[in-house]
């Protein structure tokens, strides 16, 4: 059993069949919360630190690494009985759209910081602080969120293209055509 099986066995009939039916958007969700967090330190050690100066650089350089985490996170996990594509066109499709949600996450920050001039000397330490994490971590992230499950599901990890990965066996031809070893 694993160990979504065993937290669901744990919840509520009604509640519980509502949980399995969006099983991979919560798994998604999952793995946004643990990139969240990896995101946050990185930027936040950056934005302390070296680049206290460059905030936007910082968060981009700290969503790259969560964006590498993800993948790996969301194939192996949340979308691991998605496939159909060879994994360098996945990944290369991936990272595409992702690249799309660093533009969409960092986009709320950047207005923050350098069209509504809401960082010091403008504002204080306090206001500079906390609309950096609203604009950045908050209302970037759910824009970039809601963007990557959309392009992920869609056409990264498309169920149409091929059979689900977990029912594939080596003997199988189709895992052979799919890049399934």
């Amino acid at each position: 059993m694993t160990v979504v099986d065993s937290v669901l066995a744990m919840i509520p009939e009604p509640l519980r069949a509502v949980l399995i039916k969006h099983r991979e958007l919560l798994k998604f969700a999952v793995v946004g919360g643990t990139t969240f967090v990896i995101d946050n330190s990185i930027w936040y050690l950056l934005k302390l630190t070296v680049l206290e100066d460059k905030p936007v650089t910082a968060k981009i350089i700290a969503i790259i690494i969560a964006t590498i985490v993800s993948y790996i996170l969301n194939r192996e996990w949340s979308f691991r009985t998605r496939g159909g594509r060879e994994r360098h066109h996945e990944a290369a499709l991936f990272f595409l759209f992702s690249g799309i949600g660093v533009a969409l996450n960092t986009l709320p920050l950047w207005l923050s910081r350098y069209w509504l001039l809401l960082e010091e000397p403008h504002v204080s330490r306090l206001v500079q602080e906390v609309a950096d994490f609203t604009s950045g971590s908050i209302i970037g992230m759910l824009l970039a969120m809601f963007f990557r499950f959309w392009a992920f599901k869609r056409w990264v990890f498309p169920d149409e293209l091929g059979g689900r990965r977990r029912h594939l066996t080596p003997d199988d031809p189709a895992a052979e055509e799919l890049g399934h070893p």
